[in-house]
C-alpha cells in the first residue's frame, strides 16, 4: 500500500500530532526524564514543568492557528466564488487537507462553469430556434391565406403543384399562349322573367358551382363571373402544355353536366337550361389589371375576344373552338369542321370548329 500524502510534514494530520505531543506528552517525558536523572530537586522540577509547559503551549497554539487561519482563508475564497464575484479557480498555500479540498472544489466549479456555459449556449439556440419556429409560423400562416386566395381561382390539384414547384409563380405580368373559354346561358333573360328572384340566384349558384369544380379539375383557372357567364383561363401548366386539352375535356364534362343537372331540374318542375361554350387559344396578355385597392388577375388581347365571339355563336348543348385549339386536340376529341363564321369586329371571317360530344 502506498504511503497516506497526509503523514508529511505538510498536512494539517501531522501539524495536529506535533501540537499533541508538545501541549500534552513532551513536556511530562522531560521533566520525568531530567528528575530521574538531573538529580532535580522538587521545586526545580515544578519551574521547569511550568517552563517546558508554557512554551509547548505556545508552540502548539502557534501551530493550530496557523492551521485555522488557513482553514479561514479558505473558507473566505469558497464564500467569494459562491456569490459569483470570482469564476477562477482557487489558489492557496495550506495544509496539504486544505489543498486538496481547494482543488476538490475547484474541479466542481470547473465542471459548474462548464455546465453553465452549456446550457448559455443551449439557451441561445433555443431562442433562435423559437425565432425561426416563430418566422416559420408567420411565413406558414401567409402561405395559408395565399392558398385560400388562390384556392378561389384554381382547383386544388392545380394549387398543389404550383406550390410544390420549384419554377417561378406564373401570376406575373406577360404576354404568352393560353386557351379561354366563355359558357353562358341560352335565352338567360327569358328563362329569368318567369322565375322569382331567390330561384333565380339558386339556379346560378348551382349552375357555376358545378362549372367551376369542373374547371378546377383539369388545371383551369376562373377568371370572372359575367352575369349568366363565366370565363376560364387554361395556361400551359409549369412545364406542361396541355391548355388546349384541358380545356375542351372541361367543356365536354361541362355539357355532361349541365345535361344531368337540368334531368333532375325537370323532375323538380324547375326550370331548364342549356349552356353554349366558345374555345380559343392564342397569344395574350396575362396580368394583374385594375385599380391600386382592387386588381383582378386575368387575360386581354384579341384571341380573348374571339373566344368571346365563338361562346355567342354556339347554340345551346354546343361546344366551338377556334382553328388553333383544334390544331392542338384534333387528335384527341371527334371533331367536325364548322366552317368559316363572321365574327363581331372581325374583318376575315373565322374557321371555327364543332367538338362532338
Amino acid at each position: 500500500m502506498t504511503k497516506s500524502k497526509y503523514h508529511n510534514s505538510k498536512s494539517f494530520l501531522f501539524k495536529t500530532r506535533i501540537a499533541f505531543l508538545l501541549l500534552g506528552i513532551f513536556p511530562f517525558l522531560i521533566v520525568i526524564y531530567l528528575f530521574c536523572y538531573g538529580n532535580l530537586d522538587v521545586t526545580d522540577t515544578i519551574v521547569l514543568f511550568a517552563a517546558l509547559a508554557l512554551f509547548s503551549i505556545l508552540t502548539g497554539f502557534v501551530i493550530l492557528r496557523h492551521s485555522s487561519d488557513q482553514l479561514i482563508n479558505l473558507s473566505k475564497k469558497i464564500d467569494i466564488a459562491k456569490v459569483g464575484e470570482s469564476n477562477g479557480p482557487i489558489k492557496i498555500k495550506a495544509d496539504q487537507e486544505l489543498i486538496d479540498i481547494a482543488e476538490n472544489f475547484n474541479a466542481i466549479l470547473d465542471k459548474l462553469n462548464g455546465v453553465d456555459r452549456e446550457i448559455k449556449e443551449q439557451s441561445i439556440q433555443l431562442v433562435k430556434y423559437a425565432s425561426d419556429l416563430s418566422k416559420s409560423y408567420e411565413k406558414s400562416k401567409k402561405e395559408e391565406k395565399l392558398r385560400t386566395k388562390l384556392s378561389r381561382y384554381v382547383g386544388e390539384n392545380l394549387l398543389e403543384k404550383l406550390v410544390s414547384s420549384k419554377e417561378e409563380a406564373f401570376l406575373e405580368n406577360e404576354r404568352k399562349e393560353t386557351t379561354v373559354l366563355f359558357a353562358d346561358i341560352r335565352s338567360f333573360t327569358r328563362i329569368a322573367e318567369r322565375m322569382e328572384v331567390e330561384d333565380v340566384v339558386s339556379m346560378l349558384n348551382e349552375f357555376f358551382g358545378t362549372m367551376v369544380d369542373i374547371i378546377f379539375k383539369n388545371n383551369g383557372i376562373l377568371d370572372k363571373f359575367l352575369g349568366d357567364q363565366l370565363m376560364a383561363v387554361f395556361e400551359p401548366i409549369l412545364s406542361e402544355n396541355t391548355a388546349p386539352y384541358d380545356a375542351v375535356k372541361s367543356a365536354i364534362e361541362m355539357q355532361e353536366a349541365i345535361e344531368a343537372l337540368m334531368k333532375v331540374r325537370g323532375k323538380q318542375k324547375k326550370e331548364t337550361f342549356e349552356i353554349g361554350i366558345g374555345i380559343n387559344t392564342g397569344n395574350s396578355i396575362v396580368g394583374n389589371v385594375g385599380a391600386e385597392n382592387r386588381m383582378d388577375y386575368t387575360v386581354i388581347g384579341d384571341s380573348v375576344n374571339v373566344a368571346a365571339r365563338l361562346q355567342q355563336l354556339a347554340k345551346g348543348g354546343e361546344i366551338i373552338i377556334g382553328e388553333q385549339t383544334y390544331r392542338q386536340v384534333k387528335d384527341r376529341f371527334r371533331i367536325e369542321k364548322k366552317g368559316e363564321l363572321p365574327v363581331k369586329n372581325k374583318n376575315k371571317l373565322i374557321l371555327c370548329y364543332s367538338v362532338l360530344k
